[in-house]
């Protein structure tokens, strides 16, 4: 049986976060995509066994792909599978989102990046968002603002 994990803005039980693609990037736009996925990998996502934080989403072809997104196989996946951890599996989106992210990557200089990958309806969804990198010191800004406003909601605490 799966652990309950918290539930996260987009209204299913959460699998895995990326938490350095909103540390790495500006969020401009999310998206929610179903993948094809098999039988193994769905069983492993069962038990938590998924990392976003390397992977990433490219347009080939006019179909979206994420890849790196690393699915450790079970112990108990059947002997004639060969399962491969990293490879690249489609994405399921509307054409117009197809089209609107393939024109942003192309002509805007933006990144497509995975942001959670959550259940909804017993199907997996992956949240993709299209950002823009962040230099260094945008980074720095971005840790300077939030640490302000932890301060701030202690000295309200307090008062």
């Amino acid at each position: 049986m799966a652990k309950k994990q918290k539930k996260k803005g987009h209204g299913g039980l959460t699998i895995a976060l990326n938490k350095v693609a909103r540390h790495e990037y500006f969020i401009e736009d999310t998206y929610e995509a179903g993948l094809v996925m098999e039988g193994w990998e769905v069983k492993s996502l069962r038990e938590g066994k998924v990392q976003l934080k390397e992977s990433y989403v490219f347009m080939k072809n006019g179909e979206a792909w994420l890849n790196n997104a690393h699915i450790s196989p079970l112990s108990t996946v059947s002997t004639h599978i060969t399962a491969n951890p990293l490879r690249a599996r489609k994405l399921l989106l509307h054409v117009e989102e197809l089209i609107r992210l393939g024109a942003a990557v192309e002509r805007k200089g933006y990144t497509i990046v995975p942001l959670a990958l959550y259940w909804k309806n017993n199907r997996v969804k992956l949240e993709i968002g299209l950002g823009k990198g962040k230099q260094l010191h945008d980074k720095r800004a971005t840790a300077k603002e939030k640490d302000w406003n932890r301060d701030k909601q202690r000295m309200l605490k307090n008062t």
